[in-house]
């Protein structure tokens, strides 16, 4: 929590140096924002995803039975793994789906990845009307924006664990000093094809950060609301280093806003994560309520 105050106050400093509204970062992502549902919805940001750094992922209807296993069973709308579940067989497939109580939240079904390892990527891209082209191939000297890269490790014997931030046996290490400028730059160019997202969090599976680097990846999360970088989590981060992250990144993330073009089009997206937060809040109650029965 501390930390999130930290770059919010940050964000707000820098955005008022800059006289822009700090009010306008939830306009950085709004294109991909589904105004109808409330959401950043993981439906919308799935047709994004090359096929080749997809997994299957629909809707959960009873009638449609997973053919394979692990699954994943999990919320539309959540963040940091909260409300996801892990079946590894048709019987904890069943149990899981009589838990979920009747609700408008919409829960989908997502095929696990046979990749054994976790990695997060972290990106703020530079403004856009001073970011040079770049390619997979660039052999510049200098990172455009901001790459960060964090691998997940698990200390269960889970072979499919659900990370996050509230499992406690969730570690984080930062690699991204294992790679080159120019490897930063290649991977940098191929996340930038899923989107030109002003912020993002991106979650990988691979078997290494040599098979990131190659493409050889299942994307199995976009996050675009509030991702938290993950390098601020690190135990091997210096907590110096920590915070000249939050103020170099926080000042590019103003300068993004900055950037923003006067005459896009606004959505109205903190009142309706605000409405639909509620909505998920009396959905949680009901959800405990029905597992404790």
């Amino acid at each position: 929590m501390t930390i999130r105050i930290t770059q919010i106050c940050l964000y707000f400093i820098f955005c008022t140096l800059l006289r822009i509204g700090p009010w306008r970062y939830f306009q950085l992502n709004a294109k991909y924002f589904n105004h109808n549902k409330g959401i950043f919805s993981k439906l919308d940001m799935d047709q994004l995803i090359p096929p080749n750094w997809r997994l299957s992922q629909w809707v959960d209807h009873p009638a449609i039975i997973p053919e394979t296993y692990p699954v994943f069973l999990k919320p539309e709308w959540g963040q940091n793994s909260k409300g996801i579940q892990r079946a590894d067989n048709l019987r904890m497939f069943k149990q899981l789906r009589l838990l979920k109580p009747h609700s408008s939240v919409q829960y989908l079904v997502q095929q696990g990845a046979q990749q054994n390892g976790e990695f997060e990527v972290f990106l703020i891209p530079q403004p856009a009307h001073c970011m040079p082209t770049i390619s997979p191939t660039d052999t510049s000297n200098e990172l455009v924006g901001t790459l960060s890269i964090t691998q997940v490790i698990n200390r269960s014997n889970e072979q499919y664990p659900i990370n996050g931030i509230y499992n406690s046996a969730t570690e984080y290490v930062d690699v991204s000093d294992q790679l080159s400028v120019q490897e930063k730059q290649k991977l940098y160019a191929l996340l930038r094809t899923l989107g030109p997202f002003n912020i993002c969090r991106t979650g990988l599976r691979a078997n290494s950060l040599d098979d990131v680097l190659a493409g050889k990846f299942h994307i199995i999360e976009i996050n675009l609301f509030f991702p938290m970088p993950l390098i601020l989590l690190c135990k091997n981060v210096s907590l110096i280093k920590k915070y000249q992250f939050m103020i170099r990144n926080m000042w590019l993330l103003a300068k993004v806003t900055k950037a923003m073009p006067k005459d896009q089009p606004f959505k109205d997206i903190f009142f309706k994560k605000l409405s639909f937060f509620y909505q998920v809040k009396d959905f949680k109650q009901k959800e405990s309520n029905e597992c404790q029965r």
